[in-house]
């Protein structure tokens, strides 16, 4: 996985070049002060990172450290972290299979959705997407080319349709045609939070007509780089639709990765998949060392 920022957010503590001498540095107060500072500003969040500092350097006080060896304690907290959400997306006998979608609007929904519905065609599941945010032709637009990537139908609507009623048509097709899986995107206007939330409640009303169970997972998709705003959609969409899974994307271009440690820390929701790229296999299952490593900036022979 590519690293949030080559040289990690250690890179700046002491010095970049391994072709230095190896500096060692007594882990006092002043050092775990410079530590934490450094999480936060790589977006950890205030509790977490002093959690990840308090627990590195306990029993190590007074110690003289490499920075490799920093980067590998912080790393191995870090992912200790990490370890129990790295969860890929459960696949359930029952079929259809519905996935909500949900996020807000410039998020990596679309393009998520599009990945999602070419690796579980890749492997050998029969997928249907139903372009549920009706209101933005652009959306939907997007959708279709995707499909199109991805050899998926994309069922639509005309603009302002009911997004209910065509995932209600989308069930009804995906149990016809004997689909596996069928992912629903939804619209991600927060600013209007009452319209979202009865919207999504009238999805799930809708769909639970023809299976009561449904939907089988409502995945929450975030984009790295809007940092600690993705705690408060966390926040926010658990409380208006029952979130059960995470995708981060846009994780390939961003130093401030360690949201998703923060994430980790105070949801404990599995985190499914991590977006590092625009292609359409560019979606990866997460792995919690090598992430940690890549944040650290740490590369393992």
């Amino acid at each position: 996985m590519p690293a949030p920022s080559k040289p990690g957010i250690l890179g700046r503590l002491m010095g970049r070049s391994s072709a230095q001498p190896v500096v060692r540095r007594t882990l006092d107060d002043a050092m775990l002060e410079q530590l934490e500072e450094l999480l936060i500003t790589a977006d950890m969040g205030v509790d977490t990172a002093l959690r990840v500092v308090a627990n590195m350097a306990e029993g190590r006080m007074g110690r003289k450290l490499s920075v490799p060896e920093i980067k590998d304690l912080m790393a191995g907290e870090i992912a200790r972290i990490m370890e129990p959400v790295a969860k890929p997306l459960p696949l359930y006998p029952r079929t259809p299979q519905v996935v909500l979608v949900v996020g807000v609007n410039g998020s990596g929904k679309t393009t998520t959705i599009g990945k999602l519905a070419s690796q579980f065609r890749a492997a050998g599941k029969r997928v249907v997407i139903a372009a549920g945010d009706t209101f933005r032709a652009a959306a939907v637009e997007q959708l279709q080319v995707w499909g199109d990537r991805a050899g998926v139908p994309v069922l639509t609507a005309p603009e302002g349709s009911d997004p209910a009623s065509l995932a209600y048509d989308a069930m009804t097709k995906a149990q016809a045609n004997g689909a596996d899986l069928l992912l629903i995107d939804t619209a991600g206007r927060l600013q209007n939070r009452t319209d979202l939330m009865e919207e999504l409640a009238k999805i799930v009303r809708v769909i639970r007509k023809k299976d009561e169970t449904a939907p089988h997972n409502t995945l929450l998709v975030l984009d790295a780089t809007t940092g600690q705003n993705a705690l408060n959609q966390v926040k926010v969409f658990s409380e208006i639709s029952d979130v059960s899974g995470l995708v981060m994307t846009k994780l390939d271009g961003t130093a401030k990765g360690g949201v998703l440690v923060a994430l980790a820390d105070k949801f404990g929701l599995p985190i499914h998949a991590i977006g590092v790229g625009e292609q359409i296999d560019d979606l990866d299952a997460f792995d919690p060392q090598e992430f940690a490593d890549a944040l650290m900036g740490l590369e393992r022979a």
